[in-house]
């Protein structure tokens, strides 16, 4: 395939995608949403749930409690866990009170906004 062709049958394949999430009510949030909407927040996924703190420091607990960082770059959430220090980063879209992670590789997360007590 000419490069040209391969670039082409890509951004169709990345557009497909998009409208096939907005179709689904999600919607891309860009780096200020993403700060509004995971800042003092936790989650409940499957089995575990994760706080983010306003101080970029995170805590997920599936059993056991682990600490890491959080912080958004390039309208995209990142996430970094010790001792590891790489930081992952992923596209953030939200639906009602559903947050959708999606990774480089579409590895897919999708956690609910616990309601206040």
């Amino acid at each position: 395939m000419r490069p040209i062709a391969r670039i082409s049958a890509a951004v169709l394949i990345a557009l497909h995608g998009a409208v096939a999430l907005a179709e689904e009510g999600w919607t891309l949030l860009d780096g200020p949403g993403i700060q509004t909407a995971l800042t003092g927040v936790t989650l409940d996924y499957p089995g575990a749930w994760q706080d983010f703190r306003e101080t970029g420091r995170t805590l997920y607990n599936a059993g056991v409690d682990s600490w890491g960082y959080w912080q958004v770059q390039d309208d995209r959430y990142c996430s970094q866990w010790p001792p590891n220090a790489f930081w992952a980063c992923y596209d953030v879209h939200q639906r009602g009170n559903e947050i959708r992670f999606t990774g480089a590789h579409d590895d897919v997360s999708i956690g609910v906004i616990q309601e206040a007590p």
